[in-house]
């Protein structure tokens, strides 16, 4: 199979690029830095020089592909207003971008590379594919992946033969999220307290959302979206998993959110102190009383998806990255 893949160079996209390069298939990356293509070659893949701007550039490179795998995006919470035009532009337009030259192209199978952010604040319960966001958003980052779900859709009812897949809180070896940075504090004993520990999400293991991407290339109906989770937890209970694994005592402190909301406005000095971006407002809004919850029953029943429970999770992700205790 000959497939084209947008964001390569990311920790998700990198993952599903080499599931692909691994069962032998032709990989075609779209990469805007050479320096971090650089991996890609060393694993067989041809590099694109160019970024989501380039639509002529993008279809021209789709030329005989057998697949589309579009994942690049901007992923942050808290950006500042003035970073916005560039995350719509990725996000949104991008997608606009990428999903109309597979269609343009007819392209046999496109993958587009969701969220479960995409159904917004789910308010506790756990949600399906066939959930309507409320488009009260909690974030930029949440809005703009909403819009470009709706363009996916938009274009699939034009003939696109796409499958949408959305992941839940992706983690594992690398992972530079915010999710990630508050893992890896905890771990280097930087975490006395906790923020927000009710926070909700659908944890997976990125190598298992890899599988899940590969596995809705191959066998996703078009025009059908798939929740690709693996455990439903909270951010407290979380880190209560790791420290477990690691052999740690996990906090017993919280930071009341109180607290938070009357430091927001020292955002821009507080937050890159506290690793997060400057706009602690929407870092607030996108955490207190939130949860992204979404079950995976479809994919698990149609695809054949399987994910790893939490536990054995981060534990593999301690032991790639050297962490694991003995």
């Amino acid at each position: 199979m000959k497939v084209f893949i947008t964001g390569a160079t990311g920790f998700i996209g990198g993952a599903v690029a080499r599931r692909l390069r691994a069962r032998g298939d032709e990989v075609i990356a779209l990469a805007r830095s050479p320096r971090r293509a650089a991996e890609l070659e060393k694993i067989g893949c041809r590099i694109v020089n160019g970024d989501l701007n380039q639509g002529i550039l993008i279809e021209d490179s789709m030329t005989g592909c057998d697949g589309v795998v579009h994942g690049a995006a901007v992923y942050d919470v808290g950006i500042p207003k003035k970073a916005r035009p560039a995350m719509w532009d990725a996000n949104v337009k991008g997608t606009e971008t990428v999903l109309g030259a597979a269609l343009r192209k007819k392209v046999k199978k496109v993958v587009y590379i969701s969220t479960i952010n995409a159904f917004g604040n789910t308010h506790g319960q756990v949600v399906d594919e066939t959930h309507q966001h409320d488009e009260k958003f909690v974030s930029y980052y949440d809005e703009t992946k909403f819009r470009a779900h709706q363009v996916a859709r938009r274009l699939i009812e034009q003939g696109l033969p796409a499958v949408i897949v959305q992941p839940g809180g992706v983690y594992g070896p690398g992972d530079p999220s915010v999710l990630g940075t508050v893992m890896h504090q905890f771990l280097a004993g930087r975490l006395p307290a906790l923020m927000y520990p009710e926070s909700g999400f659908n944890l997976v293991h990125v190598d298992d959302l890899a599988d899940g991407i590969v596995l809705a290339l191959d066998k996703g109906r078009p025009g059908e979206a798939y929740v690709l989770g693996g455990e439903l937890t909270t951010l407290g209970d979380a880190i209560a998993t790791l420290a477990r694994v690691a052999g740690k005592k996990a906090p017993r402190l919280t930071v009341p959110g109180a607290a938070l909301k009357v430091i927001a406005p020292l955002g821009p000095l507080v937050g890159p102190l506290m690793g997060f971006g400057p706009n602690l407002r929407e870092m607030i809004t996108a955490a207190d009383g939130v949860t992204y919850w979404a079950t995976d029953a479809k994919a698990r029943e149609e695809l054949g998806y399987t994910a790893r429970p939490l536990e054995q999770g981060l534990r593999d992700t301690l032991q790639a990255e050297g962490r694991l205790p003995a």
